[in-house]
C-alpha cells in the first residue's frame, strides 16, 4: 500500500473513531497501519540522516555520522 492511501485510511479511521467509535477489527487495523507508517517514516528519516553532510568553515566535508564521532572525541578531551 502506498503512503497516500495508507494516510487516507489512517485519517478515515481516526475521524470515525472520534465521531462514532471503532469496532474491534477497525481498531486492530488502525494499530497495524500506524505501526507500518511509523516504521516507514523512521526508515526514511534515518536514510536522510545517513545521506547528510556537514560542511565546516575550513571547507572540510564529512558525513553527519563522522561529524558526530569527531564531536564526541572532542568532548572527551
Amino acid at each position: 500500500m502506498n503512503t497516500d492511501k495508507m494516510l487516507e485510511e489512517i485519517n478515515a479511521l481516526a475521524k470515525k473513531k472520534k465521531e462514532k467509535g471503532l469496532t474491534e477489527a477497525e481498531t486492530k487495523r488502525q494499530k497495524e497501519l500506524y505501526a507500518i507508517y511509523l516504521k516507514n517514516f523512521r526508515q526514511g528519516f534515518k536514510q536522510r540522516l545517513d545521506n547528510m553532510d556537514v560542511r565546516y568553515p575550513d571547507g572540510t566535508v564529512r558525513t553527519l555520522k563522522e561529524a558526530m564521532e569527531v564531536g564526541k572525541k572532542n568532548e572527551k578531551k
